[in-house]
């Protein structure tokens, strides 16, 4: 794997930052969490929050005509389910390694795009112009998404910046259907929703009949949460391998760093710090969240109108301030006080 500037720079980060942690059982602290659920209450974009602290659902509340089995689009939060799929592909050998370059996928590739790689893809650093922002509707007007991603040209290395795309996503859900002789929704039911106990609904295809690979899957907010918990809980849901221990240390890696949020990127998770604790979180727009904050064993599910981007109303920073200062906070201090171990992945 290449290792560009900007990852050599977060691999000094301290190893028992955004590790997955094993806290201690033993004392378990009373918190509450009302404060969290009346500030939830008064944003009128929300449907969902969950919390589940140490393998307790502690909370699970809706909003807004939300409820435990309305699926919601979780827009580009799709984009960490597309690469736990991944994940688990090449897991059972249908992907060699991530290092594989796409042109075994995609045979008629431009010569010059031959070093883009399988992980670059996951990480946003295919060096391909995005389809996503003022390229987004020209993409999706076309006959082939396949196609148009692999026609947009080289404006970086491959393996260097990050360049946020959708394409991306959708190429891998193109590898997918490729690699597995499945479609994304079929590998997907049998190989992720299944052995989580749930089915997931069908979501819209291109053209030509591929998944959306980067968007519009309709997921409920305990589906989301079982995702995050089996990424907190190192690839395992209760006794069950889901995706292999080191898949998820090379998802929470730092492998870019996006030149309009700030925000770190691993394999389709995003990283931040709340109250001076790493959280992974999968992010969709109008303020679809899964967050896993693995040394407080602690993942937290938001889902939200999507319609309007969270970012432009506010919505967004209220529920980073709900989850900061009324969840994470009042964990991080009641755990400290009675001992909490944390230990790296």
């Amino acid at each position: 794997m290449r290792l560009s500037p900007l990852i050599a720079f977060c691999l000094l980060i301290p190893a028992d930052l955004g590790r997955p942690g094993i806290p201690s059982r033993s004392v378990e602290p009373e918190i509450s969490f009302d404060r969290a659920v009346a500030d939830a209450t008064r944003l009128p974009r929300l449907y969902s929050l969950l919390v589940n602290w140490r393998g307790d659902r502690v909370v699970e509340q809706y909003f807004n005509g939300g409820s435990a089995r309305r699926p919601t689009n979780i827009k580009s939060a799709s984009k960490s389910v597309i690469a736990a799929l991944v994940g688990i592909a090449v897991g059972r050998g249908h992907i060699e390694t991530v290092d594989t370059p796409i042109s075994s996928y995609f045979p008629r590739l431009d010569p010059a795009k031959a070093d883009i790689t399988v992980e670059d893809l996951l990480t946003m650093r295919s060096g391909l112009e995005s389809t996503s922002g003022r390229n987004y509707g020209a993409w999706a007007q076309s006959p082939s998404w396949v196609r148009f991603a692999l026609a947009r040209p080289l404006i970086a290395e491959p393996g260097s910046n990050m360049i946020y795309s959708t394409g991306n996503s959708h190429l891998l859900s193109a590898i997918l259907t490729k690699a597995t002789g499945k479609s994304t929704w079929d590998f997907a039911q049998e190989a992720l929703a299944a052995p989580l106990g749930f089915t997931l609904s069908r979501w819209a295809r291109d053209p030509e009949g591929i998944y959306f690979g980067g968007n519009q899957m309709m997921m409920t907010s305990r589906q989301l949460e079982a995702i995050g918990t089996t990424y907190l809980n190192r690839g395992k849901f209760g006794d069950r391998r889901i995706l292999s221990e080191d898949w998820i240390y090379q998802t929470f890696t730092p492998r870019g760093r996006s030149h309009r949020s700030g925000r770190l990127y691993g394999y389709g998770w995003w990283m931040r710090m709340f109250a001076g604790h790493w959280a992974y979180f999968a992010w969709g727009y109008g303020g679809q969240y899964i967050f896993v904050l693995p040394d407080l064993d602690l993942v937290v599910v938001t889902t939200s109108h999507s319609d309007t981007s969270s970012g432009r109303n506010g919505h967004r920073d209220a529920i980073y301030r709900i989850v900061e200062n009324e969840i994470v906070s009042p964990i991080s201090s009641a755990t400290t006080l009675v001992g909490y171990r944390r230990s790296a992945l």
